[in-house]
């Protein structure tokens, strides 16, 4: 993987999160962004999950402007972002997830039929920011968030251990 490029996961990503006790109802072959390198192992990265902005209709939209509007000292203000890749996405950052080569399923690619990496600066610092809140949360209290984000972490690091 490459830091700031959008991947597919696989279907047994999904499964691996349940399996860990995550909740992970994303039916879609939805794209996610291996924002940054863990560093806790060269071959973890932390991802987000991102999709379509006018995809959304008027009540998702309301909810999203309600999270998006709140005071940044308000946790909930890092659940969202909105930004421009290939179109107008959302970064769904609360559903933030560790994530290795192996539950890659394909690239995606942009307008030029190149992998796409983003290159924003400033949406780039934007989603770090918004994800080290999140991760910071969720190291003072274990699997706050749905998808058990230390449980599947463990996990990964534990497959990524026994490679070597």
């Amino acid at each position: 993987m490459i830091e700031r490029g959008i991947y597919y996961a696989t279907p047994s990503f999904s499964q691996m999160i349940k399996n860990n006790g995550g909740t992970w109802n994303d039916t879609k072959h939805r794209p996610i962004v291996c924002l940054i390198k863990s560093n806790e192992h060269e071959k973890l990265y932390w991802a987000i999950p991102m999709g379509k902005l006018n995809h959304r209709n008027t009540a998702a939209q309301k909810r999203l402007n309600f999270y998006l509007g709140l005071p940044e000292r308000d946790i909930r203000s890092c659940y969202y972002h909105i930004g421009r890749t290939s179109t107008q996405s959302i970064f769904f950052i609360s559903d933030a997830i560790p994530i290795t080569d192996s539950y890659i399923d394909g690239i995606h690619v942009g307008n030029d039929k190149k992998h796409y990496i983003i290159k924003n600066e400033d949406l780039i610092s934007e989603l770090e920011r918004k994800l080290f809140r999140i991760l910071a949360i969720e190291k003072t209290k274990n699997n706050s968030f749905r998808q058990h984000i230390t449980d599947v972490k463990n996990h990964l690091l534990s497959e990524l251990n026994a490679e070597s």
